[in-house]
């Protein structure tokens, strides 16, 4: 589903102003294909007056696909509490991921991979997976937004880039074009002011509710109960927020294929969607 210009915000929910498009709308997906290297990651045409487009799923018919995705957050005032002992990381999902041959897409804030450089280059290095844009800062680009500081609209660009410098920076190769608003709080303007990024945002149609939860197996309940052909979940790579998500995957993801669900990338369901 592609959203060109409604305003949504939602901590891992997602409520709009003007509603979905019409049932049956094909997103409309840009491409560039050059014969003497591999197509790049696809991308969304923009939107109304060139506002940056937005993701919230895949087809709903075809194959069973699903796209676990992973916040990797961490604002950009929380280095004290890094150097205190927090662990804004979890090395220990990425591991399971990798264990369970799970597909990927990390939406990483350029302050975590300034935090976590090896970590970060580890995960963009592994075919596995690709790196979007989660922001630099994970300030909020649209308030109120769950409490999160607010990043001013001629900052927003600015905050992006630097995401993508970061990770540049880190040595992140698998990065795709793609931005996930901090708390998904989002509007016109800030749609409009990332539009020269020319990103594609990602959303999600499925809340896995793992973010300070404490049940893993309420979390993959919520999960599995959620999924459908072509969702994209929302998850977090982060312990100190988010500590029994490896914990709830163990269970989500043997049960998806158990299901027929086959395990993609962000990418991929974007793909998809320029054939339906």
């Amino acid at each position: 589903m592609v959203l060109g210009s409604l305003a949504g915000c939602g901590g891992h929910g997602v409520t709009s102003t003007d509603g979905p498009p019409a049932a049956g709308r094909t997103p409309a997906v840009a491409h560039a294909r050059s014969p003497a290297a591999p197509a790049p990651p696809p991308t969304l045409a923009p939107g109304p007056d060139g506002r940056t487009p937005v993701f919230m799923h895949g087809p709903r018919t075809g194959e069973k696909v699903v796209a676990l995705t992973f916040d990797a957050d961490m604002t950009a005032a929380e280095g004290p509490r890094a150097a205190a002992g927090e662990h804004f990381d979890n090395p220990e999902l990425i591991g399971l991921l990798r264990e369970l041959k799970v597909p990927a897409t990390v939406f990483m804030t350029g302050r975590w991979a300034d935090e976590y450089p090896a970590q970060a280059r580890s995960i963009g290095a592994d075919p596995l997976f690709e790196v979007a844009n989660h922001s630099y800062s994970h300030y909020a680009f649209r308030s109120p937004c769950y409490g999160l500081p607010a990043v001013a609209k001629d900052d927003m660009r600015a905050d992006a880039a630097r995401a993508f410098a970061s990770f540049r920076k880190a040595g992140v190769r698998n990065t795709v074009p793609y931005f996930r608003f901090p708390g998904g709080c989002y509007d016109d303007a800030s749609l409009r002011a990332l539009a020269p990024e020319k990103v594609t945002a990602v959303q999600w149609d499925v809340v896995s509710g793992d973010a300070f939860a404490t049940d893993a197996d309420a979390v993959a309940r919520q999960v599995l109960d959620g999924v459908g052909p072509g969702s994209l979940v929302v998850m977090h790579c982060t312990r100190s927020a988010a500590p029994v998500t490896d914990e709830a995957v163990r269970q989500v993801v043997p049960e998806l294929r158990r299901r027929g669900y086959r395990l993609v990338k962000v990418s991929d369901l974007i793909r998809a969607a320029a054939g339906s």
